[in-house]
């Protein structure tokens, strides 16, 4: 109930100050956009940005992918209450409750069977104006034997602090389809943000995730439960955060292995400045033969931080590999001065051994991907 009078504070979405189209936004907004990956010169294949309540841009450039606003989409296929509020209910809590109460819009994205989108499709959920809260309901289906390369960039507009974020997502992965979602944000320092996701993967599939938050944020909470139902399915969760002063980050993960041969992997990566960091997984094994494991690496560059790495593994069977570790500790001294001995300043060592902490190669990941999420690394301030 304290939360929920939180959102309370916060004027809806709708009384924004919603441009009529990207065109209307300023250069300063342009250049966070294009910071974030909404840049011409980068090839991509389908594009999504919603402006506080209001869908602004939503394209497609080829034939076997589909992208609508879901209000749009729900009105044009009656199929689709199949696939809404399925993984996730919206009485889970007061959030998901107010996001199906007054829904602010998001977004629908389909690839066709057999379809491989190599390029990546780039959505933005950004939030113009203070003091409101951006309420959204994304579905995402990959159909048979399809890929898609998703790319979500949530932020707010420079001079915007105090902000509320409540995002559903419902991803489903059907028979050997592949889906690889990164998501890279830039919020504000007062910013409460609250991700609800589910995601269900069929025999086959993949699915990988990649969450980067290294700027500062208010509070973030979001553990996403992923269903593996079907043989050889498998899941890849991957969190990269620097948490600052002020900061509460909670970010966590659930799944599922429910079929024979699956497997998931949940990583956690996070340097702690300040503020709480906590690092969640949970892994449930509902079928023999199935493998999980859990990894959670803390650097603390303070004493007035809180970092918790939280693991749980449940097996109802005893054919099953499931494994978990977890450090916490600080930088080496030994290796700064190592880095200073070779003419690096006592602040650029140390954000260069942060960096190289904080970077992970994901399998699976494209490299235009790959290569974007560096670029944010690269550009954050991560040093003293």
């Amino acid at each position: 109930m304290e939360e929920r009078s939180i959102l309370r504070e916060y004027k809806p979405a709708k009384e924004g100050k919603i441009p009529k189209d990207i065109s209307e936004l300023t250069e300063e907004e342009k250049e966070r956009l294009k910071f974030l990956g909404l840049d011409e010169g980068l090839q991509r294949v389908g594009e999504f940005v919603q402006v506080d309540a209001k869908p602004v841009l939503c394209r497609r450039k080829v034939e076997g992918l589909e992208i609508l606003p879901i209000t749009e989409a729900l009105k044009k296929y009656d199929w689709l209450s199949d696939y809404y509020w399925k993984l996730l209910s919206p009485d889970k809590d007061e959030f998901t409750k107010a996001a199906a109460e007054d829904l602010d819009d998001g977004y629908f994205i389909r690839v066709l069977p057999g379809v491989k989108i190599v390029y990546p499709v780039q959505t933005c959920l950004y939030i113009r104006t203070e003091k409101v809260a951006q309420k959204v309901h994304n579905i995402v289906i990959v159909e048979e034997d399809a890929e898609l390369n998703l790319v979500t960039s949530c932020t707010v507009h420079p001079h915007v602090e105090s902000a509320f974020h409540i995002g559903v997502s419902e991803f489903y992965v059907k028979k050997r389809g592949k889906l690889t979602f990164s998501m890279l944000h830039v919020w504000g320092e007062q910013t409460m943000v609250r991700p609800r996701t589910g995601i269900l993967i069929e025999e086959g599939g993949l699915y990988v995730s990649t969450y980067v938050s290294l700027y500062p944020v208010k509070d973030i909470q979001t553990s996403p439960i992923c269903r593996l139902t079907g043989k050889g399915a498998r899941a890849s969760f991957v969190s990269i955060i620097a948490n600052h002063p002020g900061s509460k980050i909670d970010i966590g993960g659930e799944v599922w292995l429910e079929a024979e041969n699956t497997s998931t992997e949940i990583i956690s990566r996070a340097v702690v400045y300040g503020g709480e960091n906590i690092a969640r997984g949970k892994i449930v094994a509902k079928s023999p033969k199935v493998k999980g494991h859990l990894e959670c690496q803390g650097l603390m560059l303070s004493d007035n931080g809180i970092m918790r790495a939280i693991p749980e593994l449940d097996s109802h069977f005893y054919d099953v590999e499931l494994t978990h570790e977890a450090a916490v500790g600080k930088i080496a001294r030994d290796e700064v001065e190592y880095l200073m001995a070779r003419g690096l300043s006592e602040d650029e060592a140390t954000s260069l051994i942060v960096k190289g902490f904080l970077t992970v190669k994901v399998e699976g990941i494209p490299p235009s991907l790959q290569a974007q999420t560096d670029k944010v690394l690269e550009t954050a301030k991560l040093g003293f």
